[in-house]
């Protein structure tokens, strides 16, 4: 029997390639090093062109997962060594210490007892939880885990005492798995761009100076406010909020290329601000509005608002007076100077590919030149959209099924 094919990446391109591969008879493994699978499009609220909430979407792929037997998953996986040659790969995996089995039923005992907190990753570290914890409402698989770096383990075992069903071994060590395939698939996927480099825009200055992708977790009803539109420093809700486009993108001291969906996201963005609000007030400096497709409705519904209002002109620092924010930019078509106060800050940061350490990267660090019959899928080889990975997932199952 052929070797089965590799997926690395368990976010929306990684699953529908390791689908399309195993529905069509194809023996697939699927390596994911969060763990849950679903990568970041699990985390938004709504996803353009329809705006449908990502677990539509997932919840149907998880149960395709279930129900096919080709299909084999390692969460909280990493990749450690490839070898061989086109056709014939030998892969290393590390599994990280499960230290919750799949005895677990997610009753949620384990965290009453639990007295450490630690950041939430799946809200950008908006909010906390315990050191065990259930990733999201709809984690696949659907069982709790535990932050490693958090947990005291022995010196505590208070979650150990309560479970009934021996799920949980905090003894449990790393584990590795030799696995012989015959095609690699790299999907691994993006991450937002640190905003902690932009010193000049604020980030970490002040608390209502935030991202994109934080934004996106504020209007989620699994948020950290529950979907209510606050400021992080008083609870109240914003009346003016500025989105800074190009936040580090198009730069050549950051990223020299544009992230591909940073416009559709921000413009998005402006219309659940007057959602949330209707007495708000958004406005957005730009470069370009780079939009296609579908997502031109975005800047068709912003155009018709009275409420949002698009400027063409570079946002070249954010200064804090007084504990107020002020954003200064250039109008160019009126050529004058603006310094406007702000309620809200939301920078649309850019994608940047998630490292892959066992290959040679190609620009700027993404997959796009890869060698020795290596395949790349979704975002790890260029910024897209939901609905173009998938469309790339699609060709890059079919490539790794030619292999």
């Amino acid at each position: 029997m052929r070797n089965p094919i590799l997926v690395i990446g368990g976010g929306i391109s990684g699953i529908t390639t390791a689908i399309e591969i195993a529905e069509v008879g194809h023996e697939v493994v699927l390596v994911e090093k969060l763990p849950y699978l679903g990568g970041k499009v699990i985390k938004f609220h709504e996803y353009f062109p329809k705006l449908c909430p990502p677990y539509c979407g997932l919840e149907i792929n998880f149960k395709r997962i279930r129900e096919n037997p080709r299909i084999k998953y390692f969460t909280s996986s990493t990749i450690e060594k490839i070898s061989g040659d086109k056709g014939d790969y030998q892969a290393v995996i590390r599994h990280e210490a499960q230290m919750v089995n799949n005895n677990c039923t997610a009753c949620g005992a384990c965290v009453d007892v639990c007295p450490v907190e630690r950041e939430n990753e799946y809200n950008y570290g908006l909010d906390k939880t315990k050191a065990i914890y259930l990733p999201h409402e709809l984690a696949f698989p659907f069982k709790f885990t535990i932050d490693e770096n958090a947990c005291k383990k022995q010196a505590c075992s208070k979650c150990v005492e309560v479970c009934d069903y021996n799920a949980i071994h905090l003894n449990a060590i790393p584990a590795t798995t030799d696995l012989k395939v015959s095609s690699l698939v790299f999907a691994t996927g993006w991450e937002p761009y640190d905003a902690n480099k932009l010193e000049i825009l604020g980030f970490g200055k002040h608390p209502d100076i935030i991202t994109n992708v934080m934004f996106e977790r504020f209007t989620a009803p699994n948020g950290p406010t529950g979907g209510k539109l606050l400021r992080p420093s008083n609870g109240e809700t914003p009346q003016n909020v500025i989105f800074v486009q190009c936040a580090g993108s198009r730069d050549e001291n950051h990223l020299p290329y544009c992230s591909a969906v940073c416009c559709s996201a921000s413009l998005k963005h402006a219309l659940k601000v007057r959602e949330k609000n209707p007495e708000a007030k958004a406005r957005i400096f730009y470069i370009d509005l780079r939009v296609t497709g579908r997502n031109e409705d975005f800047l068709n519904k912003v155009k018709e608002d009275e409420g949002i209002e698009l400027i063409k002109g570079k946002a070249g620092k954010i200064e804090i007076e007084n504990n107020e924010i002020y954003v200064i930019a250039e109008d160019i078509a009126s050529g004058r100077r603006l310094k406007t106060k702000a309620d809200l800050v939301v920078l649309a940061t850019g994608i940047v590919p998630s490292a892959v350490e066992s290959i040679e990267n190609g620009t700027e660090g993404f997959l796009d030149q890869l060698q020795n019959g290596y395949i790349a899928s979704g975002c790890a080889k260029r910024p897209m959209d939901v609905s173009a990975s998938l469309k790339d997932a699609t060709a890059a199952a079919l490539k790794a099924i030619q292999l």
